[in-house]
């Protein structure tokens, strides 16, 4: 499958081929303060399938477990593009937001429900977890 997006401004892109690992909603208040909503809409890909070519920052972030993440977006214009996390080696979250075309987006799972705004009412028959799901 062709992944292809980028920030507001323009300047940062990244594009690839890869069937997603997973896509999700997570409702953590790092999300929510990352994508400046009330959660955020992730697709997961191996990272050597993503080229990415311009000004890309990132802010290095701990989830619960301790473990870092980094959450990049772009130098010019602020826009929050991806996430990766030391507790899933080689893999990227690109944000639905930044996908150029999102239409086939469907998530199969939200996490951090028990931090979910309580006017969030997203329906969906897909599992829910209060916090991050056991790995398996």
């Amino acid at each position: 499958m062709k992944i292809e997006g980028g920030c507001l401004c323009g300047k940062v892109r990244y594009a690839g081929e890869a069937e997603p690992i997973f896509a999700g909603l997570c409702h953590c208040t790092h999300c929510q303060k990352h994508t400046g909503s009330a959660f955020s809409g992730v697709v997961a890909v191996p990272t050597p399938a993503l080229t990415v070519t311009g000004p890309l920052k990132s802010y290095v972030d701990r989830g619960d477990s301790g473990a870092e993440s980094r959450r990049s977006f772009c130098a010019e214009c602020g826009s929050s593009v991806m996430d990766d996390a030391d507790m899933m080696p080689n893999v990227t979250m690109v944000l639905v937001g930044s996908l150029d075309d999102s239409s086939w987006f469907k998530p199969q799972m939200e996490i951090y429900t028990d931090r979910a705004q309580p006017w969030v009412a997203l329906g969906g028959d897909r599992p829910r977890f209060g916090k991050m799901p056991p790995r398996s």
